[in-house]
């Protein structure tokens, strides 16, 4: 049996997402914290203000959703990318979102930062294969097309 471990971030303005996920998420017995944020804007001043702490204050992997209000998902990674590289560990960031267009698709990979773009709904499963993956090393990093 595997110990919680991961801490995790959910960025996402839906109620209901934040709900299942979490509860997902819990079922799975491998995050140790889930943290919730319904904009980028309140992500981002947590990482600012957590920027040069400890470890383990910080996520080991963000769920970001792209439509939110005040700001989205894009701009979040935008503001994102001038500090994510001062973190003392690495965070992956994977983009989870509804849409199946391909231009949202492509635009995830223009960001170092992005790890995957992955469509809603995320299975049990899913969420289980991708914290998984956290401890192994067995994350590959997108690349732009």
């Amino acid at each position: 049996m595997q110990f919680a471990k991961h801490i995790v971030f959910l960025i996402d303005d839906d109620n209901i997402y934040q709900f299942t996920a979490r509860k997902i998420l819990e079922s799975t017995g491998l995050a140790k914290q889930i943290q919730s944020f319904y904009n980028g804007r309140e992500a981002i001043k947590y990482l600012q203000d957590h920027d040069n702490c400890k470890p383990e204050n910080l996520p080991d992997v963000i769920f970001l959703d792209i439509n939110m209000p005040v700001m989205n998902g894009w701009e979040f990674l935008e503001e994102y990318h001038t500090f994510c590289g001062g973190f003392p560990k690495p965070i992956v960031v994977y983009v989870v979102s509804s849409s199946i267009d391909s231009y949202d698709i492509k635009k995830s990979r223009e960001y170092k930062a992005v790890t995957d773009y992955i469509v809603k709904p995320i299975t049990r499963i899913r969420y289980r294969e991708l914290i998984e993956s956290l401890g192994t090393g067995a994350i590959t990093q997108s690349t732009s097309d």
